[in-house]
């Protein structure tokens, strides 16, 4: 099942995010089967200011155990996680429901 993790930053918390990066990357390399996108959101000045990721996992359950996991979230990165099942409709232009 999919799910969205919509994560934003806590103010003032750029220098956190890049030095917990490496471990983010590895951690992220560990699940990359279950991942269909991840990346940073960003500011208006193009910044890393938040992540979004699409998660492919068994259940609700999962994803939360997913995004606790994360060490951004355990350096406490961090000022809040959405996680909302997905569905898709559209897919690489084409529609698929």
């Amino acid at each position: 099942m999919l799910f969205a993790l919509i994560c934003i930053d806590r103010p003032a918390s750029l220098e956190l995010r890049m030095a917990t990066r490496p471990e983010h990357l590895a951690y992220l390399e560990q699940y990359a089967a279950k991942l269909v996108q991840a990346g940073p959101l960003l500011d208006t000045e193009g910044r890393p200011c938040g992540s979004l990721l699409l998660v492919d996992v068994e259940d609700r359950a999962a994803a939360e155990g997913f995004a606790a996991a994360d060490p951004y979230a355990k350096a406490g990165l961090f000022e809040s996680t959405i996680i909302r099942a997905y569905r898709p409709v559209f897919r690489d232009g084409e529609r698929v429901a």
